[in-house]
């Protein structure tokens, strides 16, 4: 090792020390007869300094060449600091330097390598080399780490095996669009990269491995946001054997974990909800369960009263903001033009001021009385000092639309803290949804979901009204694993995708390898998969999974540093036959 010790570990107890150490330059501060230097390692901060009359000259010499980010080794003795730091953990102590090498020089950093930088998102991200050295990126990938290997830990602990699937695998209709890499020994045919590994892992169980998990790159081509990328890590698992119990108490005791050994939190309570119940009071089936404010629906107190909005409704239904009565018109018109904007797309917003003295003032008071209002306020548990705000229109839009407002309410007034983790279990979801534009159904998780026992007889007579045997945990609002018990009977399966719209022939020709291994003794089975970096960017307490991932892309799923995705040379096209468009 060129060093004796790293940037982060020294202490007053070191004193009298000789010491090697090796590093990053962080910062220089010459006062021309000494010299300071912040010398810096992924362990962290060690200052160095140089004296004139206590250095030699070739190494004050030496010191006076150096600049930011250059690589150097310093040899010295650790000395107590006059001036102590008590922000970094070596504060107390210096290195007297009595030997300076070069190790390598620097350009200037395009951005300041600190904390607080002052490069832009694309700037940092072209120099993502540069940006790994800042502490708080460097952070958060120490804090994937952890968290893998407590994953690891645990689920080896609970009898898991690791086994990798592969990546070059066959494309598939069903779910988001795939990422295919041509084939040159078989021109004119593609593989795809796998959306999950889920065929897989179900085969595993009918080759009687029990218990498999992987932490594995997944690929999607769709549209990105700040919780998406088009390549993905899963902590994928499967279980032989099981029902629906069994898997939720595996990974509850995982979630625990996980939460008690990274971040020293006891997790006591896990709530269960079902889906009905998810978006009928909170309009999303990834409710955030930190702060209250539940749907109302008022259809029977509202409808028929004149105001024309709400009599065409199929849905009315309202929110009681506490404490909000003091709003502003202003304030009011802001959150109007808040579910206005397209992302939300109402057309509108009614309030209703709960005042001090137990009257009301709403926007509709040409239509509804006090003795109206207060119906409302009984119905929505409204007290004096609270605001009650109602939307209306089409059931599953307006509840989405007011979704977004109880959010951003819940954001306004401080109630999404991220240190507090509410945990929750998203149970009994529909089978099937069906897609106008496609005229038929669509598998709601994936085909190879296994409808629950009770709904299997209406697979053909009611679909629509079916309800899978899957499970979803959330966490904050966020949707962090979701998983099913799987069909394991062939005739249930082939059931299953009849009512997706597949063939004998579709069905063979894409699933047929699953469906042979069905008829050779295939366990009850099922499993979950979470979103690794959904799963960090919680623990770590950010809204973007990009901070946790080493090399992200960006929003138009581009890697600014490499320049990819980029064309490659004809000959290679010419050797996989393809030819591009003109």
């Amino acid at each position: 090792m060129l060093r004796t010790h790293t940037c982060g570990e020294l202490r007053i107890n070191d004193v009298n020390s000789d010491v090697v150490l090796c590093g990053w330059v962080q910062r220089i501060r010459n006062k021309g007869s000494v010299i300071w230097v912040d010398l810096r390692d992924r362990y962290g901060i060690t200052q160095l300094i140089f004296e004139e009359g206590h250095t030699e000259a070739a190494i004050l010499d030496t010191a006076n060449k150096l600049g930011r980010e250059f690589v150097i080794k310093a040899s010295g003795k650790v000395i107590e600091r006059l001036s102590k730091n008590d922000k970094i953990p070596t504060g107390e102590i210096e290195v007297k330097v009595s030997d300076l090498e070069i190790l390598n020089k620097s350009k200037t950093p395009p951005f300041t390598i600190e904390n607080d930088t002052d490069g832009g998102d694309d700037l940092r991200m072209k120099y993502r080399y540069l940006d790994l050295r800042r502490n708080n990126v460097r952070e958060n990938l120490l804090l994937r780490h952890r968290i893998m290997q407590e994953a690891r830990a645990y689920l080896d602990a609970q009898s898991f095996t690791e086994v990798e699937t592969p990546v070059l695998i066959k494309s598939t209709p069903e779910g988001a669009r795939d990422f295919v890499v041509p084939s040159r020994m078989n021109p004119g045919e593609f593989y795809a990269l796998p959306q999950s590994p889920q065929t897989f892992k179900q085969l595993l169980m009918v080759s009687g491995f029990d218990r498999y998990f992987q932490i594995v790159k997944c690929f999607r081509d769709e549209d990105l946001r700040a919780d998406r990328q088009p390549e993905f890590t899963q902590i994928d698992c499967e279980m032989s054997f099981v029902e629906r119990e069994d898997i939720i108490s595996t990974f509850e005791g995982m979630i625990k974990h996980l939460f008690k050994t990274v971040k020293g939190i006891d997790i006591t309570e896990i709530d269960r909800m079902s889906y009905d119940d998810a978006m009928k009071y909170y309009g999303s089936d990834k409710p955030d369960t930190r702060f209250d404010m539940k749907f109302t629906e008022l259809n029977e107190l509202a409808q028929n009263k004149g105001f024309n909005v709400f009599d065409s409704a199929e849905l009315v239904v309202g929110i009681c903001v506490e404490g909000c009565a003091e709003y502003t018109r202003k304030q009011l018109d802001a959150l109007t033009d808040f579910v206005k904007r397209p992302q939300v797309g109402a057309k509108g917003l009614v309030y209703v001021k709960c005042n001090a003295d137990g009257s009301f003032k709403s926007s509709v008071d040409k239509f509804y009385s006090q003795e109206d209002l207060q119906q409302w306020a009984d119905a929505m548990g409204a007290k004096p000092g609270d605001l009650m705000l109602v939307l209306s229109g089409e059931t599953n839009h307006t509840r989405k639309a007011l979704n977004e407002l109880r959010l951003h309410m819940g954001s306004e007034l401080g109630l999404r803290d991220k240190n507090t983790y509410k945990i929750l279990w998203v149970l009994d979801f529909p089978l099937l949804e069906w897609d106008e534009d496609t005229s038929r159904f669509h598998a709601m998780h994936h085909p190879f979901t296994s409808p629950t026992p009770a709904d299997l007889d209406k697979l053909e007579s009611d679909p629509g009204a079916v309800k899978a045997n899957a499970y979803d945990m959330v966490i904050n609002g966020v949707e962090v694993g979701g998983g099913s018990i799987r069909i394991h009977d062939r005739e249930i399966q082939q059931r299953m995708f009849k009512q997706l719209g597949f063939s004998d022939e579709e069905a063979k020709a894409q699933f047929g390898f699953l469906m042979d291994a069905f008829e050779y003794g295939a366990p009850p089975h099922g499993g979950i998969a979470f979103g690794f970096d959904r799963l960090c960017s919680l623990f770590g307490g950010s809204d973007s999974i990009r901070d946790f991932i080493a090399f992200p892309k960006n929003n138009a799923g581009r890697d600014v540093m490499i320049d990819s995705p980029s064309a490659i040379h004809l000959d290679q096209l010419n050797e996989l036959g393809i030819k591009l468009k003109q």
